[in-house]
């Protein structure tokens, strides 16, 4: 009975979780906060899971002190939780330059309330710091003093550094348009944290604990005689006119212009990345027609009527396309037509930004985007090409944006009108004119763009990374590698033979690939200065190259391991080429630049590497039930990891949340399905309380459906609950 009670009250605590995420898409943070997470009856939900496990805990009279002390700590990361709901004070304080401030706003579900601190405190002053020579902002910091009585006190933050007073800890949060206002965060749970943070240890331990104690389950299963003999197989299902040609920079002329820089994305780079994004943008690849990406933008700038004939802006498939009768590729001339009232989808475009958000003006405002992208180009408007330097601070500008009075008339002559020169040159063939002018142009931000240009080693591996689709090459290649390594797993297993081409051959092209990947991945990193985890893009990759890694390791043993490798490093490449993947190097937010982002993000992302593994194997074995056993072994050996690195790499990621934002847990929708993910992963580690995981049919069936979980925490979080996290 009590066994059914705290299964009843398991499931209850992750659906209300998981209605609460739905709930607060459409009802608000605060809503969600007030009615679902602070509620009582949530809070008691908790409170009687708890009071029941430990009961059926006690009860069962467990000996393993690993299993004790996980469970334990769970219990105590519990009790922090509620001592910092009930005793915490969290507020903003608003400061102004110059101006003491003592009183502090507590959000609460009446509205907005006043306290105040017992001291006071003076905002010194408000910095913005951004990137060398572009408006991206690299991070905010608050310089203040605090007067206590007779004591004065000098204190500053700045994302990822707090500054603890008595007990309260502020952090920067916002700040006011003009520059002259702060807005911090204020946190003061002296109680709470240390409860949880103890909680936090004792999970690092246990987990750890579980996989390397020799009379553990995992390292009983490492042992199983399923996997010396290799008696592993595998099967699986399967769904499985002429155009004018537009005047163009010859390719030489347009690889020397696609050399210069641009502040673009937030980054200088070479003119070559915008050229390529903006193809892309428009037609949908990196080059049209035969013409590289940088005489198709060459193209727009220099002939931009003889261009807007051509039908390179692609349309998508949809209701747009069909009411107004459109091409798969439009060209721009189209979307002007005098007979039809001139921009022919301008009212829809009217009604898409007063609110229509259906399919129809969806698309309109997607077509939209685009044509204001290539008008943009033709005015000059994007080419931000020209620093200036002044009191070693450098901005970039463009030739059609208002220049600053300190910019001599000379220099400013030049940025107005050098793009245009060149326009003019070219369209009358003296491409040897256009070449020196680039090069002058060239020197020119050579010598006045300070110390903002990237540097040789970036420009080399842009370029690179720009010319070969590693992560296209790569989905391509191995999936069709999985495929056949898939169907010579299947003939050797029915003719009883094997082939020393492919028992040799297969490993070397998984090296390969992981090789390519990792140069990938390296690229990024040295463009950007960043760990390539910042984005959906990147993580897709790291994931594949997790993947990969793990394959490697363990294809000497497991030799199913290079089909599970190629084919689902070739599904999460493939998914990095989605709509809502953005491939493109930016700056990294102010908030994600710390240490602890890497820690969180790579150990997340091997859990799910992992995770995706026992999903094919549970997938496999539904379809070949004769070999579910050893398909089951597998699948736990991948489980055990994937709950320990999971389960770290959440509580490193509130960690992280705690030093940065002044919260460990906020309830956003990411670390709440996160959390529903660990949940629903750990049920079938407890085969002793739910015997019929026990089971293979029982265990894959589930694992399978399990996988849902975590196509919900990556994918539905992001593209249809609204974000990666609350902050971003």
């Amino acid at each position: 009975m009590v066994k059914k009670i705290l299964c009843v009250l398991y499931v209850l605590v992750l659906i209300s979780m998981g209605a609460a995420t739905i709930v607060e898409k459409y009802h608000g943070t605060s809503f969600a906060l007030d009615n679902v997470y602070g509620s009582w009856w949530f809070c008691l939900l908790w409170a009687l899971l708890a009071a029941f496990a430990i009961f059926y805990f006690l009860r069962r009279k467990v000996k393993s002190y690993y299993v004790v002390a996980l469970h334990l700590s769970f219990v105590i990361i519990l009790l922090g939780a509620f001592i910092t709901h009930v005793s915490s004070v969290r507020g903003m304080i608003h400061l102004r330059v110059g101006e003491p401030a003592n009183v502090y706003y507590i959000n609460t579900s009446d509205g907005l309330k006043e306290d105040k601190l017992p001291f006071i405190m003076k905002l010194e002053a408000f910095d913005i710091h951004y990137h060398n020579g572009t408006k991206s902002v690299a991070d905010y910091s608050s310089r203040f003093t605090i007067t206590d009585g007779d004591k004065t006190k000098e204190g500053s933050v700045s994302m990822n550094n707090i500054f603890t007073y008595r007990s309260m800890r502020f952090y920067q949060a916002s700040y006011d348009e003009d520059g002259r206002g702060s807005v911090l965060s204020i946190n003061s749970d002296p109680f709470g944290i240390p409860v949880t943070y103890t909680g936090y240890a004792l999970l690092f331990l246990s987990l750890i604990w579980m996989l390397v104690t020799p009379k553990g389950t995992f390292r009983k299963m490492l042992a199983s005689p399923v996997l010396k003999k290799g008696a592993l197989c595998v099967v699986a299902l399967f769904c499985l006119g002429e155009v004018t040609a537009a005047p163009v920079l010859p390719k030489e002329t347009a690889d020397k212009f696609g050399e210069l820089y641009i502040l673009y994305n937030g980054r200088i780079c070479p003119m070559q990345t915008f050229a390529i994004d903006f193809t892309k943008k428009i037609y949908g690849a990196d080059e049209y027609n035969g013409y590289t990406a940088e005489q198709v933008m060459t193209g727009w700038m220099f002939w931009g009527d003889e261009w807007s004939n051509e039908p390179m802006i692609k349309v998508k498939n949809g209701e747009m396309k069909e009411r107004l009768r459109l091409s798969d590729y439009c060209s721009l001339s189209t979307f002007f037509n005098r007979d039809r009232g001139g921009y022919i989808i301008g009212p829809y475009v009217q009604e898409y930004y007063n609110g229509n958000q259906d399919k129809f003006h969806k698309q309109v405002g997607e077509v939209d985007n685009k044509i204001k992208l290539i008008m943009e180009l033709r005015q000059g408007a994007l080419l931000c090409m020209f620093p200036f330097t002044k009191d070693g601070s450098t901005s970039w500008y463009s030739p059609s944006e208002k220049l600053p009075a300190e910019i001599d008339a000379e220099h400013a002559l030049f940025i107005q009108k050098v793009i245009a020169l060149i326009g003019e040159i070219s369209q009358q063939g003296d491409y040897a004119t256009v070449n020196s002018i680039i090069d002058k142009l060239k020197q020119y931000q050579v010598k006045n763009a300070g110390n903002t240009l990237p540097s040789e080693t970036q420009v080399t591996a842009e370029r690179i990374n720009n010319r070969i689709p590693f992560a296209t090459l790569l989905f391509m290649t191995n999936l069709t590698l999985g495929f056949i390594a898939l169907f010579y797993t299947i003939w050797q297993l029915t003719k009883k033979r094997r082939l020393k081409v492919f028992d040799y051959g297969m490993p070397v092209l998984m090296v390969l690939s992981f090789v390519a990947l990792s140069i990938a991945l390296a690229l990024r990193w040295i463009i950007s200065k960043n760990i390539p985890m910042s984005n959906g893009y990147e993580t897709m990759l790291l994931v594949a190259w997790l993947i990969q890694l793990i394959a490697l390791l363990m294809q000497r043993r497991v030799r199913i391991m290079l089909v599970f490798g190629f084919l689902l490093s070739g599904f999460f490449l493939l998914v990095s080429h989605i709509d809502q993947m953005d491939p493109a190097i930016g700056q990294m937010m102010p908030v994600l630049n710390s240490p602890l982002l890497s820690i969180h993000v790579s150990i997340i992302m091997m859990s799910y590497a992992l995770l995706s593994l026992t999903f094919i194997c549970g997938v496999m074995a539904l379809f070949m039930p004769r070999v579910g056993t050893e398909l089951q072994v597998l699948s736990r050996i991948f489980l055990y990891p994937a709950l320990t690195t999971m389960g770290l790499g959440i509580f490193i990621g509130a960690i992280w949340a705690n030093v940065s934002w002044g919260t460990y847990w906020s309830w956003d929708a990411k670390e709440t399905w996160a959390l529903i993910t660990f949940m629903i992963y750990a049920v079938v580690v407890h085969t002793q309380s739910l015997p019929a995981f026990r089971k293979p049919t029982s265990y894959h069936i589930y694992m399978t459906i399990a996988f849902l979980s975590i196509l919900m925490t990556y994918f539905g979080v992001n593209y249809f609950l609204g974000g990666m996290h609350s902050y971003a």
